[in-house]
């Protein structure tokens, strides 16, 4: 069998636990299995290295940025292959160039376009397990780009569908997929496995525990995951197309901090207005969610969107500088401390009143609600981020989630 192992930063943290994952991938090994392994930057290194950046130049380009935490990861790989050699098994690092493992060009936020595994298979040819830098590539000009937060998920899911993998298992500090955060909401449980869509969803609204590129990508290329923890050997949360079980009403509880609010008021109310708005953020590759129109008064209306915080500067920017000319609007407003709290499930489809139901929550809470979106398979609000944790507790409650 060929599996693929990620690790996160808080799994290779510091020497024991580098050394508990490298005697993990040696026991996987010594059973006969060709084992690759994906790592994260250890511990909080991309922050150490984000804030020294930050200290250097506040306005940094993102390629420099880049080529800086690029060498998170390629730190982690070098120590683990010195670890699992001094266990007596062959082992080699290889980062992105090495690989190579092609991107777009987006700096910060690159998208994997396809792996040369000719090199990962050669490795594994000769008997070594293959240690592999997660959350990393190069574009068409041999720069390194990043994935954003969270890609070595998405590492270990390519490599597994290049690869045509028999397993991917995700490693991280928790037990596997929970119903809520459990250090938000105590009484939080363990879920046995889950469909794609629906951690597509959790991933896509603020459940850190598998990045949501890399969910996108396992559904695409029918990739099973296993999330589990490295600390111990319990069994982790199954991520498939089919749950066995029948679908829950609500499978979870998620929440997004890293959120703001933009309102572009006294827009034209004529055809055309929401494209320009939305085509300009759109040509800087900035993603917006919850979108909110209001009914259109003497002419004009108002547009309420959200983005992520890392992204609202730049969007109020870009805004502003299209606000006389293709936009005439009146003012632009923002608000950064609100967060998004959302229930998915797939038993949503057949069952009415469930957004109710989570509004009565709310309510009973004593939460004021901003705005709603929904689909399917979810429902978010936008609150103020001051009630999140107690919106969780509320809502989590109510669905009987324990």
């Amino acid at each position: 069998m060929l599996i693929v192992k990620k690790f996160g930063g808080t799994s290779v943290a510091d020497k024991e636990r580098i050394l508990n994952v490298a005697r993990r991938c040696v026991e996987e090994y010594k059973k006969g299995n060709e084992v690759v392994v994906v790592l994260s930057a250890m511990g909080k290194q991309t922050d150490v290295l984000l804030t020294q950046a930050r200290e250097i130049n506040p306005n940094a380009s993102k390629r420099e940025i880049d080529m800086l935490l690029t060498t998170g990861e390629q730190i982690s790989v070098a120590l683990m292959a010195m670890a699992i050699d001094s266990l007596g098994v062959p082992a080699i690092s290889l980062n992105a160039f090495q690989v190579a493992m092609h991107t777009t060009s987006v700096y910060s936020n690159a998208r994997l376009k396809r792996i040369d595994s000719e090199r990962i298979r050669n490795e594994l040819a000769s008997k070594k397990i293959v240690i592999i830098t997660g959350f990393q590539g190069i574009n068409q000009v041999d720069d390194y780009t990043t994935l954003g937060r969270g890609g070595s998920d998405t590492t270990a899911v390519a490599l597994a569908a290049a690869l045509n993998a028999d397993a991917c298992e995700i490693y991280t500090d928790v037990d596997g997929v929970f119903t809520a955060d459990p250090r938000v909401v105590p009484n939080a449980r363990k879920i046995e496995e889950i469909t794609y869509d629906e951690m597509l969803e959790l991933a896509s609204l603020g459940a850190g525990v598998l990045h949501n590129r890399s969910v996108e990508m396992a559904k695409k290329y029918g990739v099973q995951l296993v999330v589990r923890s490295s600390l111990n050997n319990t069994e982790g949360t199954i991520v498939k197309e089919e749950v066995s079980m029948e679908k829950l009403l609500v499978s979870g509880v998620a929440a997004d901090r890293n959120t703001a609010r933009i309102a572009v008021m006294g827009l034209e109310d004529q055809p055309g207005v929401a494209f320009k708005l939305f085509n300009h953020l759109a040509k800087h590759n900035i993603n917006v969610d919850i979108i909110l129109q209001s009914v259109g008064r003497d002419g004009t209306k108002d547009i309420s969107f959200t983005v992520s915080e890392d992204n609202v500067d730049e969007a109020v920017e870009i805004l502003e500088r299209h606000r006389e000319g293709s936009l005439k609007c009146h003012g632009i407003d923002v608000e950064k401390n609100v967060a998004k709290v959302s229930i998915v499930g797939a038993g949503m489809m057949t069952n009415a009143g469930v957004a109710a139901k989570m509004f009565e929550a709310l309510y009973d809470a004593g939460v004021n609600i901003k705005m709603i979106s929904t689909s399917e398979i979810r429902v978010t609000v936008l609150i103020d981020e001051s009630y999140v944790d107690q919106a969780m507790k509320a809502v989590h409650d109510k669905f009987s989630l324990a």
